[in-house]
């Protein structure tokens, strides 16, 4: 393995002309004759127009199909699975797939790891949920998904939760607050259903809308780490009728026995002043095309702008018409032809990635990488979390999106950026590439054992007699695409000149490969 520098050099000088300037003909299409029909690229391609940008060109099926597959369930698709889709002549085979991958199970797995980063489920310091309660909370959070729960529902049975936090699951959102101050638990609300930061506002707009959630008791129980969260603590006779002032600045008239929060959840989600519908729309946006309309997407305020207001405006619509289906939005901009743009830039005008010209380079998650990893090696990742006791281990088979805990962790997923769940912010997630993850990646024994050990690999090299059959799978299961012909002249060229022989030399390919950019972004 240490003889691949020649041939990731070889590899190298093809993948950086997919990163220049010149189309390339695996990453992107001729452009398309004829408007656009959807109204998101009305929006897009007509501000591009008027900015005088140059959109990039359609991406190449090769690219879409690994890009929807990353971006809807986090997964690779398998080699069969992309062959499948780019010998598919039907021409609304895009948004069949789209349609298809959306109702997979791992669409849940995959959103519940993102939603369980917004909501902090940590079992540990500093939200401190508890195992039990955070395992619980994770599965309500997944449930949802799953179900397709309205965004609205959603946020109302969080907000207005009342329970243990055991068997009521939602309550946990009280709870991961940092703190049961009211403040903290405004700077939680503002944050994930507002996309907003109470760091810029002022102290009496805090205070106002703390007005909201001071009722709020935590109860200890029998039950070793029960607690109960409800409306008022278990005295109601303490909170008397009086007015509170929404973030719009209405004042609302708050009656003894009734619990505010339920006052705060009809404002937040029906109210054509709420930001809740926008906050949604531009966080989705956000995770599917790399920045958000608003951006960052959890930064909303006056004096940050969204780049395109006005669809923004009508993403916002479209949500609140479809009775808060998500999945209605996620439809929407992944059969976008904007969403469906190259990673190669037309034009190099520094105003093209803030108006969507061209889709961005963004290197996969720390969990997604790893389970791709595992997912074409048959290798196997172990889990764990060694506070409290008893500690906590899950079985070997377990994906990393599928954790339920931001406590249980690897080191890879240390070393490789995943959030530590403590602040609920996006910004927590550090997707940067560093120096020790390039040696980490090539040059650790940890991924090397999951490759030279690899019996799925090696079942690939065995079972296909003709190199080019080798050459062509180990590229559809790990770029999803078939080879070029100028990477299979260089790696005719490393074979002959290479002391590597044998299987060894498709070991390396598939090194090669797994360290190319082309791998590690989604693109």
């Amino acid at each position: 393995m240490k003889k691949i520098g020649l041939f990731l050099l070889c590899l190298g000088a093809i993948f950086s002309v997919a990163w220049g300037n010149e189309p390339v003909a695996p990453f992107e299409l001729q452009p398309q004759a004829g408007p656009h029909s959807g109204q998101i690229d009305t929006f897009v391609f007509g501000q591009l127009k008027t900015l005088g940008i140059q959109p990039a060109n359609p991406c190449s099926d090769a690219v879409f199909v690994r890009r929807v597959y990353l971006d809807v369930i986090g997964t690779l698709p398998t080699a069969q699975e992309t062959v499948k889709f780019l010998e598919d002549k039907t021409p609304d085979k895009r948004a069949t797939l789209i349609d298809q991958l959306l109702a997979r199970d791992e669409f849940a797995d995959y959103w519940g790891m993102k939603w369980g980063d917004l909501l902090r489920v940590k079992a540990e310091f500093p939200v401190n949920l508890w195992p039990e309660a955070a395992m619980a909370y994770d599965r309500w959070i997944r449930d949802s998904l799953r179900k397709n729960m309205p965004y609205a529902q959603f946020a109302r049975e969080l907000l207005t939760a009342s329970g243990s936090n055991f068997r009521d699951p939602e309550v946990n959102f009280y709870r991961s607050a940092g703190s049961r101050d009211p403040k903290a638990i405004v700077k939680a609300v503002a944050l994930t259903f507002m996309g907003e930061r109470t760091e810029n506002w002022s102290p009496e707009k805090i205070k106002d809308m703390a007005t909201f959630f001071s009722p709020i008791a935590f109860k200890a129980t029998g039950e070793w780490k029960e607690e109960i969260v409800s409306f008022n603590g278990f005295n109601q006779s303490t909170w008397a009728a009086t007015t509170a002032k929404l973030p719009d600045g209405t004042t609302v008239e708050l009656a003894a026995d009734k619990d505010p929060r339920v006052v705060f959840t009809d404002w937040l989600v029906s109210s054509p002043n709420s930001p809740f519908a926008a906050n949604a729309v531009n966080r989705v946006w956000y995770w599917l095309m790399g920045r958000g309309i608003v951006q960052e997407p959890d930064d909303i305020r006056p004096d940050n702008p969204p780049v395109n207001p006005e669809l923004l405006a009508w993403l916002s619509r479209e949500l609140v018409s479809s009775n808060y289906d998500m999945k209605h939005i996620f439809r929407l901009i992944l059969n976008s032809d904007a969403y469906q743009l190259s990673c190669i830039p037309a034009a190099n005008d520094p105003r093209g990635a803030d108006n969507f010209a061209f889709h961005p380079l963004r290197r996969m998650e720390a969990e997604v990488l790893i389970d791709a990893i595992d997912q074409i090696t048959g290798g196997k990742e172990a889990y764990s979390s060694i506070t409290p006791e008893p500690y906590t281990f899950l079985p070997d088979n377990t994906r990393a999106i599928d954790l339920p805990d931001g406590s249980i962790t690897s080191s890879f997923l240390e070393l490789f950026g995943r959030p530590a769940r403590d602040t609920g912010l996006l910004s927590e997630r550090n997707d940067r590439p560093t120096p020790a993850q390039r040696l980490h990646l090539l040059n650790s024994a940890h991924i090397e054992d999951k490759i030279m050990k690899s019996e799925k690999l090696r079942t690939v090299f065995t079972s296909n007699p003709i190199p080019l059959q080798t050459a062509t799978q180990l590229y559809l299961t790990i770029l999803s695409r078939y080879p070029s012909p100028e990477e299979l002249d260089a790696l005719h060229a490393y074979s002959q000149t290479s002391e590597s022989k044998g299987w060894q030399v498709w070991y390396d390919l598939a090194w090669a490969l797994m360290n190319s950019s082309e791998f590690l972004y989604r693109h």
